[in-house]
């Protein structure tokens, strides 16, 4: 299955960031290969902000859906997403936030497999680039929403 994980220190407020990942319908606007997104329900249960949402990935003719279970708990400053459907055989994404004076420092890890074993074998070998440039396109627009020019 690919795993990768990425850590950054970017120049904003926890929340700033932290409201920068559950903008989940902005996606398309600034994440690579994110063609479209759409929440279904958004609610709050206590310590958690629960919800579901699709994101339409791809490049190309190569495109898919899949429906994820989003958990934002406020306590501990921390994102779990786990898939409900689509062509994910698996999936755990987790985020973690800790402010440190002016900046965020930001962990995030990929676990997935693909119901296809092929598809698995090629994503395997480049994943962590992959990651790499999402987590490039997540730090440049903190920057440029919330960077002191």
């Amino acid at each position: 299955m690919p795993k990768a994980s990425v850590k950054r220190s970017i120049e904003c407020k926890k929340e700033q960031l932290i409201d920068l990942v559950l903008d989940i319908e902005n996606y398309p606007q600034f994440v690579p290969f994110c063609l479209n997104s759409k929440i279904y329900e958004k609610k709050n249960k206590g310590d958690l902000l629960l919800i579901i949402a699709d994101l339409t990935i791809g490049k190309g003719p190569f495109q898919d859906t899949y429906k994820s279970d989003v958990k934002f708990n406020k306590k501990e400053d921390s994102i779990y997403v786990t898939n409900l459907d689509g062509p994910l055989k698996h999936l755990e994404n987790k985020w973690h936030f800790k402010e440190k004076n002016n900046f965020t420092e930001v962990s995030f890890d990929v676990d997935f497999e693909l119901k296809n074993d092929f598809l698995n074998i090629i994503m395997t070998k480049s994943f962590q680039f992959g990651l790499d440039k999402i987590a490039d396109a997540f730090q440049k627009r903190a920057e440029d929403l919330f960077s002191k020019t």
